[in-house]
């Protein structure tokens, strides 16, 4: 199945300045990049990075300047899929079952309300990605008369966009986003209280 995916070069992540600089956060953008390009093209899938600029990748690269809606509409030429670059978790099975699953429109709704990933086979869909866009893309869906079939994955409902999202990758990854962050020095910490898991940084 061919795979856009979205990636944005000026600037990643700056949800995560708190934790990692600029560069570092740079780095680890493209470190997710290519881990998860490496997950489709294992189950079977082709990834084409739509990137917001040029830059040195060894995957098939396309550039869109524009907002991400009308950069994935213009391309959304079914059947064809859409994962973000920022599922550090995705593995070629969590994919595959994302691929293979019946219905005109799979989607792998991400926590909070957005859309991680989802397959389009029905040549009336169009994607929406403002504010809460899993449910856009289920009145989309509706409105073009396309059945839908929502995956429920926890390796594609985690994108990497805030600290507390570093916790699940520091559990859970298995890729190089998740060595980089050992590499970096990001660990996980229990917080005072013993509440909630959450991360530090060891920066010596």
């Amino acid at each position: 199945m061919d795979v856009l995916v979205p990636f944005s070069v000026t600037a990643p992540k700056t949800r995560l300045a708190g934790i990692l600089s600029a560069d570092e956060r740079a780095e680890f953008a493209r470190t997710m990049l290519a881990d998860v390009c490496t997950a489709i093209t294992d189950s079977g899938g082709s990834p084409t990075v739509l990137s917001t600029e040029q830059f040195d990748c060894e995957w098939s690269l396309i550039t869109d300047e524009r907002p991400l809606t009308a950069a994935v509409n213009d391309r959304l030429d079914p059947p064809i899929a859409v994962v973000m670059a920022d599922l550090a978790l995705a593995t070629p099975t969590a994919l595959s079952t994302l691929f293979d699953a019946d219905g005109e429109v799979v989607i792998a709704p991400g926590l909070g309300g957005g859309t991680n990933a989802i397959v389009v086979r029905h040549p009336d869909f169009y994607t929406d990605y403002h504010d809460t866009s899993l449910a856009d893309h289920r009145r989309i869906a509706a409105e073009v008369g396309a059945t839908v079939t929502e995956i429920d994955s926890f390796r594609l409902a985690v994108d990497i966009d805030e600290p507390e999202d570093l916790v699940e990758l520091a559990l859970h990854g298995t890729g190089r986003a998740s060595t980089w962050l050992e590499d970096a020095g990001v660990d996980l910490a229990l917080q005072p209280s013993g509440g909630r898991t959450t991360i530090t940084r060891d920066r010596d």
